[in-house]
């Protein structure tokens, strides 16, 4: 670890500055000597290279975005190679290399503050051996080597030996109880922040070796914070521990406002969404005004959170806008046009007619048959003089008689030849 922090050695210069102007500004509130000001120093440290680590923590966001609309695309080279794993890595990194993502973008926080990190490590190693380093003169080296964070002294380290913390102004027995909580808290923090990335944050829809990588990340880190935690002074401690807190809460962060699409998070968001705009009609910030709007550019292409939420807003009589704004649906316009109001909506839908009950379409019916009766009866074929009156004469027997004066032509019955028939001869009065 020695030969790790000396090749920092570079940035010890600036970050040991920075921590005495820090301690400066803290030992008037609490005493230079005291733990308080030297370990409010340290995490005033952190907080400022993250502050400083926001635009490629911002850079990260886009890639892991852009990681996530490649999630089809890699499910299909995952179902295509399914049986050829070589084949299906050799397929993913070119689809990375034409779409210019790096799956290994997420460690770009980390990677940015290891020289840090170790830059710490180096300076503090100075104090706990008794050199002078960086800015840090003899005077500060004498007051930090006299400062103690709940007993344990800023330099101390776990695996030190009882004559050389004894050396520090502390007892060996205070150094590990204090040391062994942080590494406790420190590895649990990094478990947690991982966590919730695969468990919320990730649409569990598409595995891919990225989310293979995550998942075996989930467990490595802490195990490897808590194999070479002992071997970090307390002031490091503090160093990690701050910024895993910090990480901490940026991850939840980002998972509350601006969730992964297909992921639990983003249902959670949309359910919130959802309540919001049914409430007040409107979205309220910009954050929610880009996420509406990316749901509608995505047309069918939408998962199921992001239906059901279109679908609850249609039912509201709303509408999400290309712009990502709420306007009223539709319907809600039809509805201000019947009253006589004023709409700002789109064209009103052609209004349908209202469902009849049976009695009302029998009635219907009946009536629209009697209108349909003709008025005057169609002519007959053959002159009749006979009044109206009379009784129709007998058919003569043979089924012989005269065509019906309908004019329609009659279908010949069972039995009987089709075409003319021969006249019968007249009876004899």
């Amino acid at each position: 670890m020695d030969t790790i922090a000396s090749l920092f050695s570079f940035i010890t210069i600036p970050v040991s500055w920075v921590i005495v102007q820090f301690h400066s500004v803290y030992g008037k509130v609490f005493g230079a000597d005291t733990g308080w000001a030297w370990g409010l120093s340290i995490v005033s440290l952190v907080i400022l290279i993250r502050i400083c680590l926001i635009p490629l923590f911002v850079k990260q966001i886009k890639a892991t975005r852009a990681m996530q609309t490649l999630q089809p695309e890699m499910k299909k080279i995952q179902e295509r190679y399914k049986n050829d794993k070589q084949r299906q890595s050799e397929e993913m990194m070119k689809l990375y290399k034409e779409s210019g993502t790096n799956p290994l973008s997420s460690c770009l926080p980390i990677l940015a503050q290891s020289p840090f990190f170790f830059a710490l490590y180096h300076v503090l190693n100075g104090i706990a051996t008794g050199k002078t380093i960086g800015v840090i003169d003899d005077q500060l080296l004498a007051s930090a080597r006299k400062a103690h964070i709940f007993g344990a002294p800023l330099a101390a380290k776990f695996t030190d030996s009882a004559d050389k913390v004894t050396q520090l102004g502390a007892t060996l027995m205070d150094v590990r109880v204090v040391t062994a909580i942080m590494i406790v808290l420190m590895s649990a923090s990094q478990f947690y922040t991982q966590r919730q990335l695969m468990t919320k944050n990730v649409d569990t829809t598409v595995k891919t070796p990225f989310m293979q990588q995550q998942k075996m990340l989930m467990y490595v880190f802490p195990v490897m914070f808590a194999i070479f935690g002992i071997n970090f002074p307390v002031g490091v401690l503090v160093y990690w521990l701050t910024t895993n807190v910090w990480t901490m809460g940026q991850q939840m962060y980002v998972i509350r406002n601006n969730p992964t699409p297909g992921s639990k998070a983003q249902a959670a968001f949309l359910e919130r969404l959802q309540k919001h705009v049914l409430h007040h009609g409107k979205t309220r910030s910009r954050g929610q005004r880009a996420v509406v709007k990316a749901i509608v550019a995505k047309g069918r292409d939408r998962n199921e959170f992001e239906r059901k939420f279109i679908n609850a807003l249609t039912k509201a009589g709303l509408a999400a806008q290309t712009d990502g704004t709420i306007g009223k649906g539709e319907a809600t316009a039809v509805a201000e046009t019947e009253d006589g109001t004023q709409t700002t909506g789109g064209a009103p839908r052609r209004q349908q007619p209202k469902r009849q009950s049976k009695s009302q379409r029998q009635s219907g019916s009946a009536k629209a048959a009697g209108e349909s009766e003709p008025k005057s009866t169609p002519l007959s074929l053959s002159k009749s003089d006979e009044p109206e009156d009379a009784e129709p004469a007998a058919k003569p027997a043979g089924g012989g008689g005269n065509k019906p004066s309908t004019g329609t032509r009659s279908k010949a019955q069972s039995g009987q030849r089709k075409g003319p028939q021969r006249p019968k001869s007249p009876s004899k009065k």
